[in-house]
């Protein structure tokens, strides 16, 4: 059997469905140590409310009109009216419900945006997406139809005290050139944990009006929901920039409903897509967030629940890590937000693929750093120094993978000093 060009692309190996494949034989395998994949926390109180949600949403009859009824291509239209009255009222965004378009996850929202905007054009050339800040999420890496599609800007490192660091916009060499039609940057980052400033933020947005393409924010942990940022953060919207957000870090992984907000014309270009691909996107997810904003519930448990209990346990890990690996082996991103610590082994004698491999033998799932930097130009042995961590398991099996982590980090010296 020969596959098309598509078909090639897209059955070769990519750094997220190993990162899926990874986090569902972990959860399989007794004893795995999950510290790789993206899951959320199980919040027992967002738990428990949305078990409450569901059970009065299956008896008053609404989860069976939702199961039994398609939606429109662009989403719900109750959700997304609510959704623009919410953003208007509590951010003052002028959005209305033209504005808002619902996807099948935020994975399917960025296949959609990157090959709208970017690829082969009607006159043969290849137009780019430019990421300002590597590293960058994992799942972008794969999701072009076409090869090259993204350019990648490493950033200038700041050293903090407790051997922390922060990543930041090198402007001084970001080159936005002819064939660059998108600007995208994550806030906060997965992998790092790095929140773009509200004055990066600015610049990247000026940037993007001067040069005349848009500028797309993955929102997926950010403010307003679900809140996951430590830091101050602005919430940033108009015309120019697409704004994405999901219900998976609320703790709705399952539902799969991704949320672009953008302008008309995007909005309906995204639609018409969602109706060749999937007919409409889910009606779960949409169904229970209109009931959540409802209850006015949305933003109260994001910023009372949701970004009270992941500051905390990052806090917990972060002393952890430190009675194991002392600033000389792990340096740490400073952890602004998200739900991982990306670690950086600056003084590694092998590479952390190698590193990987090692801790898979002994049931501990982490990523490595190299599939974080899509459409860096030149092999940055920062790269290959780094990798990312989940904070949110149990913390008796954070420690005893860190532990390990640690034994495995000093075997490697030992074999480089012998």
């Amino acid at each position: 059997m020969k596959f098309s060009q598509f078909g090639n692309k897209f059955t070769q190996e990519s750094g997220i469905t190993r990162l899926m494949n990874d986090l569902n034989q972990g959860l399989r395998t007794p004893g795995a140590i999950m510290l790789g994949g993206g899951n959320p926390a199980h919040i027992p109180e967002m738990d428990e409310y949305f078990q409450q949600l569901l059970t009065d949403m299956a008896l008053n009859g609404q989860l069976t009109e939702t199961l039994c009824n398609y939606d429109g291509p662009q989403g719900k239209n109750t959700l997304i009216a609510a959704l623009a009255e919410e953003l208007q009222e509590k951010l003052g965004w002028d959005v209305h419900p033209q504005n808002i378009a619902l996807t099948n996850g935020s994975q399917s929202a960025f296949f959609y945006l990157f090959n709208l905007l970017a690829g082969r054009d009607e006159n043969g050339s290849i137009k780019r997406v430019l990421f300002p800040l590597a590293p960058e999420y994992i799942g972008y890496s794969d999701s072009g139809l076409d090869e090259g599609l993204f350019v990648a800007n490493k950033p200038n490192i700041e050293l903090l005290p407790n051997g922390q660091f922060k990543y930041h916009v090198d402007f001084d060499h970001l080159n936005i050139s002819e064939d660059i039609n998108l600007i995208c940057v994550s806030r906060p980052t997965n992998p790092t944990g790095n929140v773009v400033t509200d004055e990066e933020l600015l610049r990247l947005d000026a940037l993007a009006q001067k040069h005349q393409i848009p500028l797309l924010i993955d929102n997926a942990y950010g403010v307003p929901f679900p809140g996951i940022i430590f830091s101050e953060a602005t919430p940033l919207w108009n015309p120019n920039i697409i704004l994405c957000m999901s219900l998976s870090k609320l703790g709705l992984p399952g539902a799969r409903c991704g949320i672009i907000i953008a302008n008309e014309k995007i909005i309906q270009a995204v639609s018409n897509m969602n109706g060749v691909i999937s007919l409409a996107p889910g009606g779960i997810g949409s169904a229970m967030t209109l009931e959540m904003i409802r209850r006015n519930d949305l933003f109260r448990l994001s910023q009372n629940v949701i970004q009270p209990f992941y500051k905390k346990r990052v806090e917990q890990v972060i002393e952890v890590i430190r009675r194991y690996l002392p600033e000389e082996r792990c340096l740490i991103h400073k952890p602004e937000g998200a739900i991982f610590l990306w670690l950086w082994f600056k003084n590694l004698p092998i590479t952390t693929e190698v590193l990987y491999q090692r801790l898979k033998k002994r049931k501990v799932l982490m990523v490595p750093g190299h599939y974080f930097f899509p459409g860096l130009e030149h092999n940055w042995p920062h790269a290959h120094q780094c990798m990312r961590m989940n904070y949110v398991p149990d913390l008796k099996k954070i420690e005893e993978g860190i532990r390990i982590l640690s034994e495995e980090i000093e075997i490697a010296h030992q074999e480089a000093d012998s």
